[in-house]
């Protein structure tokens, strides 16, 4: 069976994108993380396909998996280039598009190259918290935006520990049963940061993670008194701006902008 298949990146976070309207493909575990395999498949930090909405909240739905095959609730990245995708595999022609996902029906706008994307409601905002680790105590973060997050500040990106401690952190028992994604922030500036994520299901450094970013955003308007909107520098170069409103317990109308764009098509032998 050939599966006809989209290549996006979304600020460096790469997928793979594949039509499922008909809903002919059933993939595996093992076929999602063999495809998204960086030497022997195309090479992606997840899979998405788009198929009907279940109801009538939104119009379209998601499929979406990890590298590793593993079940994904939401990615902000990844919600940015399912839009464009749909957009593109539809001849939508709105101005916006809802679509359902684990976490929630997101609403994406177009606006020339760029889109934004809704996330769902932050939860389980937790400050300064101390976590015991092989360099330390660390003062840790939390915030879920449809996805868990963990937050550290470095005062230097480009020396932060991502991938060992990264993946510390993402398996301590802290964060037990599920574990967290982790992201190092740096303040560049006023409501100005960069972001470095380790991502859960991806086991490793992605060069943008959406939902990671905005959890930082959020945070740092805790920590360090920023006002939305945030500019995000993101390891793949990119800069993405989050946008949200402060409640008394957490954060409500977050919204993340950013770039969309189509790397190649092609056809693969599942």
């Amino acid at each position: 069976m050939k599966l006809e298949f989209a290549k996006m990146s979304g600020a460096g976070n790469d997928f793979i994108l594949a039509d499922n309207r008909d809903g002919r493909l059933n993939l595996s575990r093992q076929q999602v993380a063999h495809l998204c395999h960086r030497q022997f498949g195309i090479g992606a930090d997840g899979l998405m396909l788009l198929v009907p909405s279940p109801t009538p909240a939104s119009d379209w739905a998601w499929q979406f998996w990890n590298s590793d095959g593993s079940d994904a609730e939401m990615c902000g990245n990844g919600a940015r280039c399912f839009a464009r995708y749909l957009q593109r595999q539809t001849s939508w022609t709105q101005p916006s598009v809802k679509f359902q996902t684990v976490a929630g029906v997101i609403q994406a706008d177009f606006s020339g190259d760029r889109v934004t994307v809704n996330l769902t409601a932050p939860h389980g905002l937790r400050l300064n918290e101390r976590v015991s680790t092989s360099q330390g105590e660390l003062v840790v973060h939390s915030l879920n935006t449809g996805v868990p997050h963990a937050v550290v500040f470095v005062p230097d990106a480009d020396k932060a520990m991502v991938v060992a401690l990264g993946a510390e952190l993402r398996w301590h028992e802290h964060f037990k049963p599920r574990g967290t994604n982790v992201n190092f922030a740096q303040v560049l500036g006023p409501n100005h940061i960069r972001v470095r994520t380790y991502e859960r299901g991806v086991e490793g450094e992605t060069l943008a993670c959406g939902t990671g970013v905005s959890a930082a955003a959020m945070i740092s308007s805790r920590v360090h008194y920023f006002e939305s909107p945030v500019r995000v520098q993101v390891q793949g170069g990119d800069e993405l701006e989050v946008s949200f409103k402060t409640t008394a317990d957490g954060f409500s109308d977050v919204r993340l902008n950013g770039p969309a764009t189509f790397v190649f098509d092609g056809t693969i032998d599942l």
